[in-house]
């Protein structure tokens, strides 16, 4: 099989590679200031508002195996690695982000989660909100405003300040216009054949997520679509077109990213799709800009369709969706260590794959060890090879 390119995109990639690394220089610039700082950890937390309470949201580091055994003095080794990492990171006072934050927020989308939490709250100002595990139900759509609301009143209280309807509102058009324009990044990975790797669009989504200049993100990933789409005008692919096309599917990503895309694009294929809570899943529906502020941003992340939910119908439709949009030829389902929603969703994503959409399909269960890099990396050429 033919190898695709490495990487194609302009300088400007590099900002987004290093975002991570270099937004810790952001953050204590921000404390330095006496600005706030608001850690999260997953893509049920609603940044509108933390932006409407004056303060910066930050993804919180749990994607290295790096604190694992520290955490694993106090938790289950057989618990999923982003939960060690994330609890880790916090124990050793690792993580810089963690250090500077001014509190945390916390969802229960699992047990596992919501049992570190407590755990959590002895070492870090930690708010935990209540999720409900069910779209389907118009009480839990009242639970969830409710928590939101919560929230509100938590941060006007820690942070002495006023959060206003009209503050709400501004914070939703502006992550709304963040949501439009890392989406239409995402959608380079439509075109045929593939002007973006998927390692590529990986790094500059998650970077997204760790670059306090908002404005600046917004206008470097517009010139980089720019640069992308005119390089595709010019006949500049990353690989041919008969390249097998893979979409990834389930567990965040951000600890596995390395060894997997790299694992499959090294094979030869090409991922054009990332569904995953780094990907597309959190960008595809944007916060209603018309209605009650409080009551659209509990709309918008109550819909998000993670496996926490039963039944989780959102997931199979947007996949369905995402893999004729993309014109995916194959599927992987990565499942994390010991994430037992995912690890039995995956089941019912087989069977929509490879039953309806008759395409193959694989679940991939790892952790953030790299003990399983050559394994990994096997399973990847057959599979491509099979394609």
């Amino acid at each position: 099989m033919e190898k695709i390119a490495v990487s194609t995109l302009p300088e400007k990639f590099d900002e987004f590679g290093e975002a991570r690394r270099n937004g810790f220089l952001a953050v204590k610039e921000f404390k330095d200031r006496g600005e706030k700082v608001v850690g999260t950890f997953c893509t049920f937390t609603p940044k509108e508002v933390i932006y409407a309470a004056g303060a910066h949201p930050v993804s919180l580091c749990s994607v290295s195996e790096e604190t694992i055994p520290d955490a694993e003095k106090h938790l289950p080794r057989n618990l999923c690695p982003l939960i060690k990492a994330s609890y880790g990171f916090a124990l050793t006072d690792r993580c810089p982000y963690m250090y500077f934050a001014d509190m945390i927020v916390g969802e229960t989308t699992c047990d596992g989660k919501k049992k570190m939490y407590e755990l959590l709250g002895e070492i870090k100002d930690t708010w935990v909100m209540q999720l409900p595990q069910t779209q389907e139900k118009t009480d839990a759509r009242t639970l969830w405003k409710t928590e939101v609301g919560k929230l509100i009143e938590k941060l006007e209280q820690k942070f002495d300040t006023v959060i206003k309807q009209e503050d709400l509102a501004a914070a939703i058009r502006s992550c709304n216009e963040d949501r439009r324009v890392l989406k239409a990044f995402h959608k380079l990975g439509r075109y045929k054949p593939s002007v973006i790797t998927g390692f590529d669009l990986f790094t500059v989504l998650n970077g997204a997520s760790y670059t306090f200049d908002r404005e600046n993100m917004k206008a470097n990933v517009r010139q980089m679509i720019a640069d992308v789409e005119a390089r595709y005008a010019e006949g500049k692919w990353v690989a041919p077109e008969h390249t097998p096309r893979i979409l990834i599917t389930g567990c965040p990503i951000g600890g596995v990213a390395n060894k997997v895309i790299k694992a499959i694009e090294e094979a030869g294929a090409v991922v054009v799709a990332l569904e995953n809570c780094q990907g597309y899943k959190e960008l595809h529906e944007e916060v209603a800009e018309d209605i009650d502020p409080v009551e659209a941003i509990a709309n918008k992340y109550l819909n998000i369709p993670c496996s926490v939910m039963t039944p989780n119908k959102g997931r199979e439709t947007l996949l369905k969706e995402m893999i004729d949009d993309y014109q995916v030829d194959a599927v992987v389902d990565v499942v994390l260590q010991a994430c037992h929603t995912y690890n039995i969703e995956s089941y019912a994503i087989r069977k929509i794959v490879t039953g309806e959409k008759q395409i193959p399909f694989m679940t991939l269960e790892t952790n953030y060890s790299e003990s399983d890099t050559g394994q990994i990396k096997t399973r990847m050429e057959a599979f491509v090879e099979m394609l």
